[in-house]
């Protein structure tokens, strides 16, 4: 049975940084895409960030781009977000996701996670 754990996340103020760790039970990583995907109350489930199988891969939200980056470290099961200047509307909860489709098939909606975490909270406020 396959299990995610997110991890790291908290109350932040603007301009702030965090970074969310997803640790996979299991199942090993090594040959899955790797995601973050987000919400916000109200909202639906929006894709945040992929990084494919062997990592070179790499797709953000245009909203995150140049102030996530997201990495993986296959010898910990471990896939990780970081994220840097915080904005108030980054306030969500953060899901982990875990597929074999492509990292750009993720991104661009057409592929589904197959395992999901079951989120922690991100709020950015002052």
């Amino acid at each position: 049975q396959v299990q995610l754990v997110e991890s790291g996340g908290g109350l932040v103020q603007p301009g702030g940084s965090l970074r969310l760790s997803c640790v996979a039970s299991g199942r090993a990583i090594s040959t899955y895409t790797m995601g973050w995907f987000r919400q916000a109350p109200g909202k639906e489930r929006e894709f945040v960030s992929a990084i494919g199988w062997n990592g070179a891969s790499i797709h953000y939200a245009d909203s995150v781009k140049g102030r996530f980056t997201i990495s993986r470290d296959d010898s910990k099961n471990t896939v990780y977000l970081q994220m840097n200047s915080l904005r108030p509307e980054d306030t969500a909860v953060f899901y982990c996701a875990m597929t074999r489709a492509g990292a750009r098939t993720l991104a661009i909606g057409t592929a589904r996670p197959e395992f999901w975490g079951q989120g922690t909270q991100v709020t950015v406020s002052s």
